[in-house]
């Protein structure tokens, strides 16, 4: 019965991680589509201080969509993994470039395709390898994970680290270095779904029927939360508004979903009994999603589709080789003949340029 009822919670789980992708990967779609229909009509845009969105039904359609799949994230953890949840959290991404594509005309060219591909079969490996965490189903068992020596040791240095950075790194480096704040967010992160998890838990408790108000550690949970949740608000938008958001986002995923996992195989002891292939396929499919989110960001403003790696081949075919015998530069010359009409479109905005902060239960709204 306990093995069922895990399997039973484990696609519960897995059910609102994916459907939490869907609406915050949406709700980028709903708000840009509400905010292009302002600039069509002459109002203020809201990167002006403008705030005639508050009157738009479709940006506040995009608020409820992306309050939805927060919501769904967050009660993702109570039933599964943070390790399942964490890394899916990269399809809200690929949702809303796929959705760009039909309901934008922004192009996605083949970089894009192929990096939603990969993230489509890095996700899939994650689910069919994913751990099994360590039974706790009420905030005693939880309490006694946090006072591990182990985990206790773990979260220590994450503040320390932090501190550090904080205090003696960002103010020397954080304007000149991409790796200061992201940084910061992310070991934070780490401890940020820990509490997430832990009140997770408390509310399926209190939907039992248990008194879950008057247990401390419910309200040092939700306090540490709240610190964590501001620290990562305020370093991520920091990072955003230095660096190019197309290196902030796989970045960030990259480090923040490394910290997770680290931090649930500490506390959660998630890798304990995982054989050697599903510690191969969780790797290999974390790693294959970072390659899909790398090639949907970096190569985005590249104009290449298969239509134009054809015409190069047959240029190629035809140039003049070069003593080394390559051909010369027919072959890039493709991909620099954009028009300055579709570089200014693309500075309109991309719904995945603001990055939806998944597992640290925060957003960067289109908006701000």
């Amino acid at each position: 019965m306990g093995q069922d009822r895990g399997k039973y919670d484990f696609y519960i789980g897995l059910g609102l991680a994916i459907s939490s992708s869907i609406f915050i990967g949406g709700s980028f779609i709903l708000k840009k589509k509400g905010l292009l229909r302002l600039a069509r009509k002459g109002s203020m845009r809201a990167g002006q201080g403008g705030h005639a969105y508050l009157k738009e039904w479709l940006w506040w359609a995009g608020l409820l969509s992306m309050g939805a799949g927060e919501a769904a994230n967050f009660a993702a953890y109570a039933f599964a993994p943070a390790t399942l949840v964490t890394p899916l959290g990269a399809l809200s991404v690929l949702v809303s470039a796929v959705l760009s594509s039909y309901f934008l005309t922004e192009r996605l060219n083949l970089h894009g395709k192929l990096g939603c591909l990969l993230s489509i079969l890095g996700s899939t490996t994650m689910v069919i390898h994913a751990p099994q965490e360590e039974e706790i189903s009420s905030l005693e068992d939880m309490a006694k994970k946090l006072v591990d020596p182990g985990f206790v040791l773990f979260a220590t240095l994450v503040i320390i680290v932090a501190l550090i950075f904080i205090f003696v790194v960002g103010p020397r480096h954080g304007q000149t270095n991409i790796l200061v704040y992201i940084t910061i967010c992310s070991v934070i992160g780490a401890l940020s779904v820990s509490c997430v998890k832990g009140l997770g838990i408390g509310i399926k408790e209190a939907i039992a029927g248990k008194n879950v108000v008057k247990n401390p550690l419910a309200w040092v949970l939700l306090l540490s939360l709240v610190a964590c949740v501001s620290t990562q608000i305020n370093y991520l938008n920091k990072a955003l508004d230095i660096f190019n958001t197309s290196l902030v986002t796989p970045i960030y995923y990259v480090f923040f979903t490394t910290s997770v996992l680290t931090c649930s195989a500490i506390l959660f002891k998630e890798w304990e009994h995982m054989g050697a292939d599903d510690v191969i396929g969780t790797l290999s499919g974390f790693f294959t999603i970072i390659v899909g989110i790398f090639l949907l960001h970096a190569f985005k403003d590249v104009s290449v589709s298969l239509a134009t790696l054809a015409v190069s081949m047959r240029k190629e075919e035809r140039g003049f080789p070069t003593a080394n015998g390559m051909s010369s530069h027919g072959t890039y010359e493709l991909l620099h003949s954009e028009t300055m009409e579709d570089v200014e479109d693309r500075e309109m905005g991309s719904p995945f340029d603001s990055v939806s902060r998944r597992n640290g239960a925060m957003t960067s709204a289109l908006d701000h």
